[in-house]
């Protein structure tokens, strides 16, 4: 484990919610399965910045990969599942989504082409800003399983950089804004 991923771990664990989150989304046995984006990211803008552990967090993004069945029909399984396992108000907050399905709906939804994943990790590769591009799932053992594609430097620096992997994404000042508008301190590297 690298330093800013034991920072991460020890930020994640100080958060008593996400901790839960962490514990149902395991015990749901997703396969390939990530909590993603802000619940992670934004709480270590709150260490950073002395705010409350919580502060901020609109929802938990629990991301699973399922190639076998990437019908709607199938992906509503393990929605329902999340809703009667997570207790109020976390039922309404935890998002769950087949990454092998974001290629049927992306294009239609965000005006951009999506090619289709190969697995959840890939997926973050694909997130607006490197820093939004991070993923953890809580293993058997208690242990944190961190993917972070590009780092954790840009999550550390509060810094939103455009992907530089994929053209500018369309929501991309609205995106940054509304971070920024939450934590002033982040800094926005707009593009060149």
């Amino acid at each position: 484990m690298t330093e800013l991923e034991a920072r991460l771990d020890a930020i994640l664990r100080a958060s008593p919610t996400m901790m839960r989150v962490l514990t149902l989304a395991r015990d749901l046995d997703l396969p390939d399965w990530l909590i993603v984006s802000g619940a992670v990211y934004q709480r270590v803008w709150n260490h950073l910045t002395g705010r409350d552990i919580d502060y901020g967090v609109r929802d938990y993004d629990l991301v699973y990969f399922d190639g076998a069945d990437t019908s709607y029909e199938a992906e509503d399984i393990p929605i329902k599942r999340a809703a009667a396992l997570f207790p109020p108000p976390l039922d309404a907050l935890v998002e769950v989504r087949n990454q092998a399905r974001v290629h049927l709906w992306f294009e239609d939804h965000f005006g951009e082409p999506y090619a289709p994943l190969s697995s959840s990790a890939e997926a973050l590769t694909r997130f607006v800003c490197p820093a939004f591009g991070v993923g953890v799932a809580l293993r058997s053992d208690d242990s944190l399983r961190i993917e972070a594609p590009f780092g954790l430097e840009d999550v550390f620096a509060m810094r939103l950089r455009p992907n530089p992997n994929r053209p500018l994404a369309r929501g991309w000042a609205k995106t940054t804004g509304s971070a920024q508008a939450r934590w002033p301190e982040v800094r926005i590297e707009e593009p060149a």
